[in-house]
């Protein structure tokens, strides 16, 4: 094996010492490549540093960077910065990967033969559904075996679907020398911030070689106590949506499926915020006005996956006439996320989502009723 750093991983950690251990040494599994980990503290209180430090002893691989708390996007900019590998990428302290993942996916992006290696090479994850109890569950990501271009490497324009679901910017390798290229880095705000939204559309808008390997390693812990997901400030995903939407207006992009995708991720922020109550807070209804009155009508009405109703509101609370909207697409839409789901993770979940979805309307319904566009 040369001195040359194939892949550096990047662990932006703040108190996770419960979790830490194990990602740690799902990562020290990699044995192919040349492999570098940084583990970055970001200010931790309770004994992440001391396992960050064990591991640093027993494995060359690992250098520990021990800094003062200035949340997830300044910690994971250090580690590019300090990065020696040609690829970077980005492990949370509270999920882990299977066997061999850097491995794979940089033998996978060096299998094209190109003279400058992809851009970014991306893959789906594992959701690890309900961790820690006894339903604890592993199932396929939104959009595992969804991603299918014509030839690879590929452009968001050719599979914009790789930008809307979740953002899922850790199961994926990026060229150091290309985010240098393109001064592209994290927002930097306290804590997490979401600040993984702008950095997905940042790279993939700007990428001219994307590669994908239908093959998740990743695994995702979904809604832990205390993490971002779960503590979320619903007025950040409204501020995020719109840090993407002026990526993709700052790059002057006009395609309608890259406009789609970035429609139906402020469509399901906005759905979540509305079954948390946010039309009854006029500040977030404001937010959500805003966030609808960035989208044009024609893409509004191309969303046969978003609820009539949603789209409706959309139209009312940006000051538009409300036009008719056919429930057709939408319920074959929903047929088909349905035999999606059932093909991916079997019969008893995509049953068990059908209860989840009926739930969810429920809350949407009831927060929605009465409401309009005053705003």
């Amino acid at each position: 094996m040369n001195s040359q750093v194939d892949v550096t991983v990047v662990l932006p950690i703040y108190n996770t010492d419960k979790y830490l251990d194990q990602a740690l040494s799902s990562v020290e599994k990699n044995d192919r490549i040349n492999l570098e980990i940084l583990a970055i503290n970001d200010g931790s209180t309770d004994l992440s540093l001391q396992i960050m430090r064990e591991h640093e002893a027993r494995d060359s691989r690992v250098r520990v960077i021990d800094k003062a708390n200035q949340g997830y996007g300044a910690s994971v900019n250090r580690g590019f910065r300090e990065a020696r590998g040609t690829y970077v990428a980005i492990l949370e302290p509270d999920d882990y990967v299977e066997p061999h993942m850097y491995d794979d996916l940089f033998e996978f992006a060096m299998s094209f033969g190109m003279v400058t290696p992809p851009d970014v090479v991306k893959s789906p994850y594992w959701r690890i559904y309900m961790p820690g109890t006894p339903e604890e569950t592993r199932l396929n990501c939104a959009y595992y075996d969804r991603i299918k271009p014509k030839r690879q490497p590929f452009t968001i324009f050719d599979c914009p679907r790789v930008v809307q679901h979740h953002p899922s910017i850790w199961s994926a390798l990026y060229r150091k020398g290309f985010l240098e290229e393109k001064g592209i880095t994290f927002k930097e705000v306290p804590g997490a911030g979401w600040v993984d939204n702008p950095f997905l559309f940042e790279t993939m808008c700007r990428a001219e070689s994307i590669v994908f390997k239908n093959t998740p390693y990743y695994c995702y812990r979904e809604d832990l106590p205390g993490s971002s997901s779960a503590t979320r400030v619903l007025s950040l995903s409204f501020e995020r949506w719109n840090d993407m939407a002026d990526v993709v207006e700052r790059l002057g992009i006009t395609d309608g499926g890259v406009l789609k995708a970035l429609a139906t991720i402020g469509f399901r922020y906005a759905g979540e915020a509305i079954g948390r109550g946010a039309l009854d807070d006029p500040a977030l209804k404001d937010q959500m006005a805003k966030l609808f009155s960035r989208i044009d009508e024609e893409t509004i009405l191309g969303l046969q996956n978003v609820s009539p109703q949603l789209r409706k509101l959309a139209f009312e609370l940006s000051n538009r006439p409300v036009p008719s909207i056919s429930k057709l697409g939408y319920l074959l839409g929903l047929v088909s996320e349905f035999a999606y789901a059932t093909r991916c993770n079997g019969l008893g979940f995509a049953i068990s989502q059908i209860s989840r979805y009926r739930d969810r309307r429920k809350r949407q319904d009831k927060c929605s009723e009465g409401h309009s566009a005053e705003v």
